[in-house]
C-alpha cells in the first residue's frame, strides 16, 4: 500500500495564498520540487528564508558551525505562551547552563533505570487499547503521556493531577498553530501577538498545574521523601560550571518541553507506525513473532531489531518535527549564493526523509533497507529526527526505546489492519499529525474480539 504524503502546491502562488497555506499546514504548503533540490530560497517583504537539502549544508549549521546559527525566534514566537525560556527554544550561554543541567539525567545507565517504567506504561497501554474500529493517534497520545509522567514524577496518567494536564495539552494543541503572526511580520515586544484566547488559557492552565506539581517535587526534595525519577534528578543537579540549580519557574519551562517533546512527538511517531504496520501486515507478523518472547528486562530492547528497524523507517518517513530553523548571524556562501545575517535557515528533516537524491525509493516503506550497507550514507545525510550536533534531541535514546518498546507489545498482543477509504493524510501542526486521525481495525491475537 501507498505511504501518504501530501499534494504539494504549485510552485508559484501569491505570499498571501502561501502564508494561508503554511498556517494550515507547514507540509502541503511546500512545491513538489524540494524532494529534488538542494536548496530553494524564499522571499518575502520581510526576511529571506533558505531550505537547505545539500548535506554539506545540513552538517555546518548543526554540527560545524552551531553557535553561528542559532535558533531563531520566529518560531519560538507560536511558543512562547507554553515554553517560556525553556531549552527547545534558548540559545547560547542560558542554553548550554540547561543542558549542563538536563543531560546528566539522560545519559548512561539512565535509560535502564527508567525502563521499569516504561514497561509499566506499555502493559497499561495493552490493557487499555480497544477493540473493533479505533482512532489509534488518541490512543498514542494517551500512551505516551503515561510514559511521561511516569518516567518525570512516578504518577500515572489516571493520577489526578497528570489527567489534568493531560486534558489541558489536547485542548492547547487544538487552538495552536505552528506559528502565528509574529513568525512572519516582525513586530515590536509591546504589539499582541495574536495569540487565540483558547491557546493562551490552555497554556495558562498548564502551566499552573505543572507549576502545582513542581513545587510540591521540591517540598519532597527538601524532606527526603522524593523518587528517584527524571525530575529529581534534573531538579537536584547543579550545572557543575555555576553551581546554580533551576528555580521552580525554569523548572516549569523545562517540563513543558519534556511532555511537549516527550509526549506529543511520541504519540505521533507510535501512530504512524501502527499504521505503517496495519499496511504491511507481513512486517507486522514478524514483529509480533519478535516479541513473542519479551520479557520486563532491558536486555530485552536490544533483541527488538526488526521492531527498532520499523520504528527507524517510521521516523524517516513521518518525522514528528519536520522542520527546524535557524538564523545566520553572519554572512554566509550558500551553495554559492550570498546569505544576509538574519535570513531564515529552515532545515526539513520531512524532505530530507523522503528526498530523491538521497534514499533509494524515498515513499516506499522498507524496513530491511536499516540492514544495507548503502543506508549508512543515506541515514547520515537524511534522517534527522532528532537534530543532530550540540543541540541533538537530549532525549534521543529515550525516545527510540520507548516507541520500539510499545510498539512491540502492541504488536504482541494486538492485531491491527488499514480501514477501506480512511488512508490518513499527514498534517503538521505541533507535530506531523494525520488530518482525520489514524483509523485502524483492530483485534486481539488469539481471536478475542
Amino acid at each position: 500500500m501507498r505511504v501518504p504524503k501530501p499534494a504539494p502546491r504549485p510552485d508559484r502562488v501569491s505570499l498571501w495564498r502561501y502564508l494561508r497555506l503554511f498556517r494550515e499546514d507547514i507540509l502541503s504548503a511546500q512545491p513538489a520540487r524540494l524532494y529534488r533540490a538542494w536548496m530553494a530560497e524564499f522571499r518575502t517583504p520581510f526576511f529571506r528564508s533558505y531550505m537547505c537539502n545539500d548535506p554539506a549544508l545540513v552538517r555546518r549549521v548543526l554540527q560545524e558551525r552551531p553557535d553561528d546559527f542559532p535558533k531563531s525566534d520566529r518560531v519560538r514566537e507560536g511558543l512562547a505562551p507554553l515554553l517560556g525560556q525553556s531549552v527547545f527554544v534558548t540559545n547560547g550561554e542560558m542554553w548550554k547552563r540547561q543542558r549542563r543541567i538536563i543531560d546528566p539525567a539522560f545519559e548512561g545507565g539512565r535509560l535502564r533505570d527508567t525502563f521499569p517504567a516504561m514497561w509499566a506504561a506499555g502493559e497499561a497501554a495493552v490493557a487499555r487499547m480497544g477493540t473493533g474500529l479505533v482512532e489509534v493517534e488518541e490512543f498514542a497520545s494517551h500512551a505516551a503521556a503515561d510514559v511521561i509522567f511516569r518516567t518525570l514524577f512516578s504518577i500515572p496518567i489516571e493520577d489526578r493531577d497528570a489527567t489534568a494536564v493531560f486534558h489541558a495539552f489536547r485542548a492547547y494543541q487544538r487552538t495552536q498553530p505552528i506559528l502565528n503572526l509574529a513568525a512572519f511580520v516582525p513586530l515590536p515586544r509591546w504589539l499582541p501577538r495574536g495569540f487565540r484566547r483558547g491557546t493562551r488559557a490552555a497554556a495558562a492552565e498548564i502551566r499552573r498545574l505543572i507549576t502545582a506539581m513542581t513545587a510540591r517535587r521540591a517540598a519532597e526534595i527538601a524532606a527526603g521523601t522524593a523518587p528517584d525519577d527524571l525530575a529529581t534528578k534534573i531538579m537536584v543537579t547543579a550545572d557543575p560550571v555555576t553551581g546554580e540549580r533551576f528555580e521552580t519557574e525554569e523548572m516549569v519551562d523545562q517540563v513543558a518541553i519534556f511532555f511537549l517533546a516527550g509526549h506529543e512527538t511520541s504519540a505521533s511517531a507510535l501512530g504512524w507506525a501502527l499504521w505503517l504496520l496495519a499496511a504491511h501486515p507481513e512486517v507486522q507478523e514478524a514483529v509480533a513473532a519478535e516479541a513473542a518472547g519479551m520479557v520486563p528486562e532491558f536486555s530485552a530492547l536490544s533483541r527488538l531489531k526488526l521492531t527498532r528497524d520499523v520504528f527507524r523507517e517510521t521516523l524517516r518517513l513521518f518525522p514528528p518535527v519536520p522542520m527546524m530553523v535557524r538564523e545566520t548571524t553572519c554572512p554566509e556562501d550558500f551553495r554559492g549564493r550570498a546569505v544576509k545575517p538574519g535570513a531564515q535557515v529552515v532545515l526539513s528533516s520531512w524532505h530530507l526523509g523522503r528526498h530523491e537524491r538521497i534514499w533509494s525509493d524515498p515513499d516506499g516503506f522498507d524496513p530491511a533497507r536499516w540492514g544495507r550497507e548503502e543506508t549508512k550514507a543515506a541515514a547520515r545525510d537524511g534522517w534527522l529526527p532528532f537534530s543532530a550536533g550540540p543541540r541533538v534531541c537530549t532525549g534521543a535514546g529515550f525516545a527510540m526505546a520507548e516507541g520500539v518498546l510499545l510498539l512491540a507489545m502492541l504488536a504482541r498482543a494486538f492485531r491491527f489492519e488499514v480501514v477501506e477509504g480512511r488512508v490518513p493524510v499527514p498534517v503538521a501542526h505541533l507535530t506531523v499529525r494525520a488530518k482525520d486521525g489514524i483509523w485502524l481495525r483492530v483485534t486481539r491475537r488469539g481471536g478475542e474480539i
